[in-house]
């Protein structure tokens, strides 16, 4: 059975709390497993997540801030120590070479992993590199963001498609194997001397789509990467309040995410990256559910620390 959630890691921003780890996100999408923007403790997090290093299938760096990469040192030695069989590619804006590849050499240890630097100049998809598994489904892209220092962002994208009605075929009285023979060979003779042909009773089905946004403020990037997705993952450091701030250092405000989600339709809203500034249980979750309700009636997730999201159910075509 295929596998499509969000494994949230941690959910602080510069500085962990005593109940929130730095970044750290996987998407898991059948085949693929992305590692987004690790922070300190990430490896930790992981474990206690139940995701293992061989689940990885790419790393995805926003940015070069620590509390988005610190933990790449340890994930990678992680990748070492499974001796993980196959190639894990590791994205990143590409003014960051010199810091991903500090952070790869950051301690002795005996090099095993197979990891391929893929630092990213231009907006537009991501290549695959050779080795790397899984991305049999979707295609993975890139989009420049606005923050104090070069920042991306990564949109998730799975092919529309059709897939057989299933109704339309139990009136048929088609039924197990021979539902497998008419997809694989698309055309079916069928009891009463008919020939059933597949794009009779095919109907439309639409790809499914994660975009995942970070540090950022406002710009044309984060509405083109969250325009219709299924699942949007997205920074909310500072409530509305604090708007100077977040217009300041390069971050979004909870009511700017909401708003952007509502605007670009979106179906589900993860928002996350939260500054140690609010304290739980007074304003985490809770004032940020309110902020965001004020503009956004889709389905929403004010994450916390080892959440599991699963996507919405698929379109209907």
């Amino acid at each position: 059975m295929s596998r499509r959630e969000l494994v949230v890691l941690g959910t602080a921003s510069m500085v962990p709390t005593r109940t929130r780890n730095h970044n750290g996100y996987v998407l898991f999408f059948d085949d693929t497993g992305i590692l987004f923007d690790p922070g300190e403790g990430t490896q930790r997090q992981m474990t206690l997540a139940g995701v293992s290093a061989t689940d990885l299938t790419r790393i995805a760096l926003t940015h070069l801030h620590g509390d988005h990469s610190l933990g790449l040192a340890g994930v990678v030695q992680r990748l070492s120590g499974d001796q993980v069989p196959h190639t894990v590619p590791i994205s990143f804006p590409a003014s960051g070479l010199s810091w991903v590849s500090h952070l790869l050499e950051a301690s002795a240890f005996a090099h095993h992993e197979r990891v391929v630097l893929q630092p990213l100049e231009a907006d537009g998809p991501v290549p695959r590199v050779a080795g790397e598994k899984g991305g049999t489904t979707a295609a993975l892209a890139s989009a420049r963001l606005d923050h104090t220092t070069d920042a991306v962002g990564y949109r998730l994208q799975e092919p529309d498609g059709v897939s057989l009605d299933a109704a339309a075929l139990a009136r048929l009285g088609v039924t197990g194997p021979a539902v497998g023979r008419l997809q694989r060979e698309g055309s079916l003779a069928l009891a009463d001397g008919r020939t059933l042909h597949r794009d009779t009773v095919s109907v439309p089905r639409p790809g499914q789509s994660v975009a995942f946004v970070m540090d950022t403020r406002l710009c044309d990037a984060v509405g083109r990467l969250a325009d219709g997705v299924d699942l949007l993952v997205v920074e909310s450091t500072f409530l509305d309040r604090d708007a100077d701030l977040a217009k300041r250092w390069g971050h979004l405000t909870c009511r700017q995410a909401a708003q952007v989600a509502a605007e670009a339709g979106v179906r589900h809203l993860v928002l996350t990256h939260f500054s140690q500034r609010y304290t739980e249980p007074d304003e985490l979750p809770a004032a940020f559910e309110r902020e965001a309700r004020e503009v956004f009636d889709g389905a929403l997730t004010v994450a916390a620390d080892l959440d599991r999201v699963p996507l919405p159910p698929r379109r209907r075509g």
